[in-house]
């Protein structure tokens, strides 16, 4: 078990996907909102338009979860319980595309991610 990495990562992604809807459900966030906002991080993908170097650049942009960690930290700074909730919606946006395979792009192809090579 420990030496599959791939279960591992998908394990990891459940763990945070789950983690971030009870911290949703905790802080009694919208649920509609969650719904009408959980695959808009997809619109990232907008760049593979331009070439797959910029789409890969914008796509992981979206798709790194630093994003919105540093989104959740600004909202709590400025006291805007909103912009928490976006950013816990991005977070289990992230977590949902991890947990089906779906990582960080590179730039030869969108099926290129850090975890496997999508078919």
């Amino acid at each position: 078990m420990f030496t599959r990495p791939g279960w591992l990562l998908r394990t990891e992604a459940a763990s945070f996907l789950g983690a971030s809807a009870v911290l949703y459900a905790h802080l009694h966030y919208s649920w509609w909102l969650y719904g009408l906002l959980f695959l808009t991080p997809d619109a990232f993908m907008i760049g593979y338009l331009a070439n797959a170097r910029v789409g890969a650049a914008v796509y992981n942009l979206g798709h790194a979860i630093f994003m919105p960690l540093a989104l959740f930290g600004c909202s709590w700074w400025v006291g805007r319980p909103v912009i928490a909730a976006i950013a816990i919606i991005w977070f289990s946006h992230i977590a949902f595309d991890r947990l089906l395979g779906y990582g960080l792009k590179y730039p030869t192809h969108f099926k290129d991610t850090h975890l496997q090579h999508v078919n």
